[in-house]
C-alpha cells in the first residue's frame, strides 16, 4: 500500500490527465445512456405490444444481453461494427455500451408505462385519440417522468460499466490508471486514484438522483 504522502503527492501530479480521462468517461456514458434511452423505448414498445411476435423479439434481445457478459458483448460488438464500418473507436464503444443498457431501459419503461393508469389511455381515446396518439401524448410523458429516477441509476451503473472500454482501448478513466500505474511501477497508487475518481462522479450523481427523487415525491402529492 502506498503511503499517504506518497499518494497525495502522486494525485497532484495526475490530476491534468485524469480529468481529461474523466471527461472522456462522462462523455461515453453520456452518449450511451442517450443512445440507449431510444433502443429501451423501442423495445418496451415492442414488449406491451398487442401483436405476440414483437414481444417474443423484445424479450429475446433483454434476454440476450442479461444472459452474457457485458465484455463479451462490449467485443463482439466493437469488432463487428469495426469490421463493416470505419467509424471511430468512441462510437464504437458508445454502441456497444447503448447495446448493453437499452435492454435495462427497456425494462425500466415497460414498468412505468404499465403503472401508468388504464383510464389514462380510456380517456384519450374517448376524445377521438388513437391508440399511437394517445401513447404519445398522454401515456409516455407520464411514464418518461416516473422513469427518471431508475435512469439516473442506470446512468450510475453505466458509468462504471464504461470502465470496460479500457479493454478496446479507451483511454478512460480505468485505462489510464492502469497505464499510469504499469509505466511507473506503481499500480496500487494509481488504482486508488481512480477508485477516488469513480467515488466523487458517482457521489455527486446519487445526490443529484436523490435530489429528483424527493422533487417529483412532492409534486406527485
Amino acid at each position: 500500500m502506498p503511503s499517504l504522502p506518497h499518494f497525495f503527492q502522486v494525485f497532484g501530479e495526475s490530476y491534468d490527465v485524469f480529468l481529461k480521462a474523466m471527461l472522456l468517461t462522462l462523455q461515453l456514458t453520456v452518449v450511451s445512456i442517450i443512445i440507449g434511452i431510444f433502443i429501451g423505448l423501442f423495445f418496451a414498445l415492442l414488449k406491451i405490444s398487442n401483436i405476440k411476435p414483437l414481444g417474443y423479439i423484445s424479450d429475446a434481445y433483454i434476454y440476450l444481453v442479461r444472459g452474457t457478459p457485458l465484455i463479451v458483448q462490449i467485443f463482439i460488438l466493437y469488432f463487428g461494427i469495426s469490421g463493416i464500418f470505419l467509424i471511430p473507436d468512441f462510437w464504437a464503444a458508445s454502441l456497444a455500451l447503448a447495446f448493453h443498457n437499452g435492454a435495462y431501459i427497456a425494462e425500466i419503461f415497460r414498468g412505468t408505462i404499465q403503472s401508468i393508469d388504464k383510464g389514462q389511455m380510456e380517456a384519450g381515446r374517448s376524445l377521438g385519440m388513437t391508440r399511437s396518439l394517445a401513447m404519445r401524448r398522454i401515456v409516455l410523458p407520464q411514464a418518461f417522468r416516473r422513469a427518471l429516477p431508475p435512469l439516473g441509476n442506470q446512468f450510475i451503473i453505466g458509468l462504471k460499466d464504461s470502465s470496460l472500454a479500457a479493454f478496446i482501448s479507451m483511454n478512460e478513466l480505468f485505462n489510464v490508471a492502469t497505464t499510469l500505474g504499469s509505466n511507473n511501477f506503481d499500480e496500487m497508487t494509481y488504482l486508488l486514484i481512480v477508485a477516488v475518481y469513480y467515488l466523487i462522479v458517482v457521489a455527486i450523481l446519487t445526490i443529484a438522483v436523490n435530489l429528483i427523487e424527493k422533487k417529483l415525491a412532492v409534486s406527485d402529492r
